[in-house]
């Protein structure tokens, strides 16, 4: 089993900045991609940005230029680097990481992120 944990969400004003965090436990190995997925209220959940074990990056357009996805393979954890948030950021975001092994996604707990004046 395999346990993903989440940190450093919050409040935070327009154009302000965050970074969060999600370090797995337990049965980490063959960790392949990990990522972010964010779920406003009353919306599906929608891609953010995902790494793959290589460092290879992928953005969701409406993020580009403003979030920056990184990773420590060494730590199991993977980090999202927030600037410029805008009210429309807000949301619960999820990790997620995928094991080649097992051939599935496990995913974290969420994290609250509203950003509002």
């Amino acid at each position: 089993q395999v346990q993903l944990v989440e940190s450093g969400g919050g409040l935070v004003q327009p154009g302000g900045s965050l970074r969060l965090s999600c370090t797995g436990s337990g049965s980490t190995s063959g960790i392949a991609a990990m990522g972010w997925y964010r779920q406003a209220t009353g919306k599906q959940r929608d891609m953010v940005a995902t790494i793959s074990i290589r460092g290879r990056e992928n953005y969701v357009d409406a993020v580009k230029g403003r979030f920056t996805i990184s990773r420590n393979n060494a730590k199991n954890t993977v980090y999202l680097q927030m600037n410029s948030l805008k009210p429309e950021d807000t949301a619960v975001y999820y990790c997620f990481a995928d094991r080649y092994l097992y051939g599935d996604r496990v995913w974290g707990q969420g994290t609250q992120v509203t950003v509002s004046s």
